[in-house]
Parts: structure tokens; C-alpha cells; sequence
């Protein structure tokens, strides 16, 4: 063991714990978790950790913060066992998802420019209309309207003499704001997720600070990948070095 640490910064785990805002407690469960590599055991069985934990420990909380918590355990342990194209391939996955997120968000913000001005130049009608004349404004069939609505894109009244469905402002909005984001090639699916977001937002207007502060989540993301990437790729080279000295 001497020899092993000789040319190397020995580390306690409070050492380890301190420089990083953690609990000594909780190196140790990142050691016991593959997320960290095995310490080494003094005679008494006291564990020495030594800089590669720590740039190991650093790629972790920068990986944590990029793609979450069971994306970055899992990346360390398979660079840790040595299946470094396993963890290459999660941390693909997630930049694909925040693709994904960020094309989402440019489709919603886009049928947002395009709803906007119309809704602002309609005239003031009566509060509601029947699937036929929203069928026809929009360019879909009726049948159309009918499938999104059991998928919960729209929500129509039922006339209460008729029985026929009747749509409101609200309906009306959502159903162009559908049909803007159909046209993007979104799921119905994704679809109802936003305009869920727009029912709890109050209307669009609510919905254009909540995409404000969803853009900034998206940039902070892609920035803390960034991080995240170049502490992997530190611990990555601090492994290939140990490697070539004890070769």
C-alpha cells in the first residue's frame, strides 16, 4: 500500500468530503455505490483516497448537475468498470433529450408568435361554436377535433338541449395552438402536456414568461453538460495516466 500511495496526495474521506460541500458519510457511500473507485486500505483498514477520487468526485457533481443523478452514477461506474462506451452512450441519450426539449420548446414558442396575432385581430363573437365552423377555421375534419379531444388536447361543453358539442374562447385557443404544433409533426401526447401548461398558466399571455424561464433551463442545462464533459474528460485522462504508471 506504501508503495502505491508513495508519489501520490493522500486523501481521508473528511479531506475528500470537505473540499467537495459533502459528509464524509457520503464519500464513502459514493465509493460503496462504484461511483468513486475502491480506496486504498491502510494495515487498520482506514481508507486513503487520493487526487483521482477527487477529479472522480468532481466529474460526478458536474455530471449531476448536466444529466441527473442516476445518469452521472451510472456514467462514473461504467467508466469506474471500465465500459466507457456504455457511459459515452448515457450521456448521448441525454444530449438527445435536451435536443428534444429544446426543439419542443422552439415549436411551442412558434405557435405562440403565430397564435397571438390572430387571436388579437378576431372579432369579439358569441362564446362558443359548434365542431363543424372550428373544423372548417382550422383546415382539419371534425373527425380530427374529435380525436384530440379524447386524447385531452380540447375539452368542449356539450350543448345542453342538443347534446352537441359546443367550443369556447379557451377551446378555440387550444385547438389552433394543436393545430400549430400537428403541423410541427408533435405527438398528441406531447401536445397535451403543453397545453396543460397553458390551462395551468391561465391563457398564453402567463405561458410567454413560464417558456421565458423553461428557455433558461434548457441554456443552464447545456452549459452544466459543457462542465460536465470536460470534468469527465479530466478524470478520463487523470485514469489513463495512473494507468501508463503502474503499466
Amino acid at each position: 500500500m506504501a508503495d502505491r500511495l508513495q508519489n501520490e496526495e493522500r486523501l481521508r474521506p473528511v479531506d475528500l468530503a470537505r473540499a467537495h460541500g459533502l459528509s464524509a458519510q457520503a464519500v464513502r457511500n459514493y465509493e460503496a455505490a462504484g461511483i468513486l473507485p475502491a480506496a486504498v486500505r491502510t494495515a487498520r483498514g482506514y481508507r486513503v483516497y487520493t487526487s483521482l477520487h477527487a477529479r472522480a468526485l468532481d466529474a460526478f457533481l458536474a455530471l449531476v448537475a448536466a444529466h441527473g443523478h442516476g445518469t452521472a452514477a451510472a456514467v462514473l461506474r461504467g467508466v469506474n468498470e471500465g465500459a466507457v462506451d456504455e457511459a459515452f452512450r448515457l450521456i448521448d441519450e441525454s444530449h438527445a433529450q435536451l435536443l428534444d426539449d429544446r426543439r419542443t420548446l422552439e415549436a411551442v414558442e412558434g405557435a405562440l408568435r403565430e397564435l397571438v396575432p390572430e387571436a388579437a385581430e378576431e372579432a369579439p363573437g358569441p362564446p362558443g361554436g359548434f365542431i363543424g365552423a372550428l373544423a372548417r377555421e382550422l383546415g382539419i375534419r371534425p373527425a380530427t377535433l374529435r380525436k384530440w379531444e379524447r386524447a385531452g388536447l380540447v375539452r368542449p361543453r356539450r350543448d345542453p338541449v342538443t347534446g352537441y358539442r359546443r367550443y369556447g374562447a379557451a377551446d378555440a385557443r387550444d385547438a389552433r395552438l394543436a393545430h400549430q404544433l400537428r403541423r410541427g409533426g408533435y405527438s398528441l401526447e406531447r401536445i397535451a402536456s403543453v397545453l396543460a401548461q397553458v390551462r395551468s398558466a391561465g391563457g398564453v399571455e402567463p405561458l410567454e414568461a413560464a417558456l421565458g424561464e423553461w428557455r433558461d433551463r434548457v441554456s443552464a442545462r447545456g452549459r452544466a453538460m459543457v462542465a460536465g464533459a470536460a470534468e469527465l474528460e479530466a478524470y478520463l485522462r487523470a485514469r489513463e495516466r495512473k494507468e501508463k504508471a503502474t503499466a
